[in-house]
């Protein structure tokens, strides 16, 4: 027989409590506790056996290969590690208008041409709504499912029905459960409804994409533990009135994390970028102070970006600061290494750093490009444009070493550029090659009197 009972979940965190708290435990924030009903029609005697239930050895168990399929995407494909495994769960989130929906649509109509039985569940638009922006983006195929609704019980009978090989849910913060009386999008609901898809994706094979909506902190909305409960989480980033956007993976149980994927948004929907580094230096200013482009590694895969800086006399008291696409403290602490190893007194300069194209860049890498960018700008002497740099700093001024330079170096000079200043550390074991000048430097000073 069915139970009411009614628990305590902290909004911030999901932590469950039988009682009201005023303070969170596990998050330590005060008054986030609400309470919820939800019905308990399972009991000890209803869980049946199975081989899932069994416990085995280790040696016992058998690996099979994953067999992936393509979503039709290579940018997509490359960001999942290589396809999509059947039975995975996919969080995708990202900032309104970004692109979500958008290219959850296209790669159903691609795997609907594979002979794939797809879908598509909308919680935010009606079924003409889909069908206006499928005539948008020429989604036709026959293969392809749609089907607006909020009820998961609905949902379930629907998948019970069509047998998907691929399921697309958008968004999971609009589906409920019965069996809660909280509203859609609350930390019980968007839990729920996971834990429901989980077995439903893991014992029949579903491949299942959920759309998450996200906080003005850019984190997807909910409890963080719907990102544990998923296999591979990914972040759309980018403005919505660029045209370039970023895919990036934060968790990936089956490929690389930190991987990136980059698309442009277009009439028809988002087209793949072959090249970024082409797309990151495209419009890059000649013979001009405070620009210099940096190798830098997402994932396994080597880009050029475009740093720029800005240092102008400021009229005011405290100098300003500001930094876009790389860690503000991290610029704060390379501008103090410059007055102190290099002689440049900033303490009267506004100084601005500033990636372009939209990237978000947290490696170490970029340091010695930022140096030489501000020293630019502040000396007003344009860096050679054929000239590439890159290199973690010390707080001693010295240039410490990198991974993956090989790689680095092979994109700038199949990108055509001539000099390249690394880590003296780094020229152990370094092929030598004609194309392209590689310079080691071991300090700030040294690598400032081969720029200028």
């Amino acid at each position: 027989m069915s139970k009411i009972k009614k628990k305590f979940i902290c909004q911030e965190c999901g932590y469950e409590s039988a009682r009201w708290m005023g303070k969170c435990p596990e998050c330590e924030k005060w008054n986030t506790f609400v309470e919820e009903f939800y019905t308990s029609k399972s009991s000890i005697n209803e869980i049946k056996t199975s081989t899932s239930n069994i416990a085995i050895t280790l040696e016992d168990v058998i690996i099979e290969e994953e067999k992936r399929f393509s979503t039709g995407m290579r940018e997509l494909d490359r960001v999942l590690g290589g396809g999509v495994v059947p039975g995975s769960l996919i969080l995708i989130g990202g900032d309104p208008g970004i692109g979500k929906s958008t290219i959850l649509l296209q790669i159903s109509n691609q795997m609907a041409r594979e002979n794939l039985k797809v879908l598509y569940v909308s919680g935010e638009e009606s079924v003409k709504q889909i069908k206006l922006r499928a005539d948008r983006l020429k989604v036709y195929e026959q293969g392809l499912y749609i089907l607006s609704e909020t009820n998961m019980f609905v949902i379930e009978k629907v998948i019970e029905q069509i047998k998907p090989n691929v399921l697309m849910i958008d968004s999971v913060q609009t589906m409920y459960h019965s069996d809660l009386s909280s509203a859609p999008g609350s930390v019980g609901q968007v839990r729920e409804i996971t834990a429901r898809l989980m077995p439903i994706a893991k014992e029949k094979g579903i491949a299942t994409f959920l759309v998450g909506h996200v906080t003005k902190q850019g984190a997807i909305a909910g409890p963080r533990v719907l990102e544990h409960m998923v296999d591979t989480v990914l972040y759309f980033e980018g403005e919505r009135h660029q045209t370039y956007r970023i895919l990036r993976a934060v968790k990936n149980r089956f490929g690389s994390t930190n991987e990136i994927g980059m698309f442009e948004m277009r009439d028809r929907g988002l087209e793949e970028v072959k090249n970024p580094s082409e797309m990151l230096l495209s419009g890059r200013p000649i013979d001009s102070p405070g620009t210099i482009a940096i190798p830098c590694i997402e994932g396994t895969r080597p880009i050029l970006i475009e740093l720029q800086a800005l240092v102008s006399y400021t009229n005011f008291g405290m100098p300003r600061r500001m930094a876009t696409g790389i860690d503000y403290n991290r610029v704060i602490l390379l501008i103090a290494i410059i007055e102190k190893r290099l002689g440049m007194q900033l303490q009267n300069q506004d100084a601005y750093v500033n990636i372009i194209g939209g990237l978000k860049v947290d490696e170490p890498s970029v340091d010695l490009g930022v140096i030489l960018a501000i020293a630019s700008s502040f000396k007003n002497i344009p860096i050679d444009p054929g000239m590439a740099a890159l290199g973690e700093v010390g707080l001693t001024g010295e240039v410490r070493s990198v991974q993956f330079i090989e790689k680095r170096i092979m994109e700038a000079q199949k990108m055509g550029f001539k000099k390249c200043i690394i880590p003296k550390s780094n020229l152990k074991g370094l092929k030598k090659t004609e194309e392209i000048e590689v310079i080691g430097v071991s300090t700030v000073y040294e690598a400032l009197r081969y720029t200028f």
